[in-house]
């Protein structure tokens, strides 16, 4: 089609969508996320952050409150950090260092 613009995504950050547990003070709580990461060259580090699906039994634990957690995949865990809910009732979830989640050096 002549003229058509092809855009590219925004963030081309590698990540992974699935199951997951939090584990929040020894209580695990098998949830539904979305990752995404990117190295920062000014600290030196991966940053990787998503969002964590609905779940009334993580937010009975962590009552909309920041937390500290392990987030682990079925590729590994990490410590991280959640914080407070979105308007959707969805925590956002972060951390440094290593993913909990396979990044795909070939790409």
């Amino acid at each position: 089609m002549a003229g058509a613009v092809e855009v590219e995504p925004e963030h081309d950050d590698p990540g992974y969508t699935g199951p997951a547990t939090v584990v929040v003070n020894d209580t695990e709580v098998e949830v539904e996320v979305d990752l995404r990461g990117f190295f920062q060259p000014i600290d030196g580090r991966f940053h990787w952050y998503g969002r964590v699906a609905v779940n009334t039994r993580l937010n009975d634990l962590v009552s909309g409150n920041r937390a500290d957690v392990v987030l682990r995949t079925p590729t590994g865990e990490r410590p991280a950090e959640l914080s407070d809910p979105d308007l959707w009732g969805r925590y956002r979830v972060s951390g440094e260092s290593t993913p909990p989640f396979t990044l795909d050096h070939d790409a």
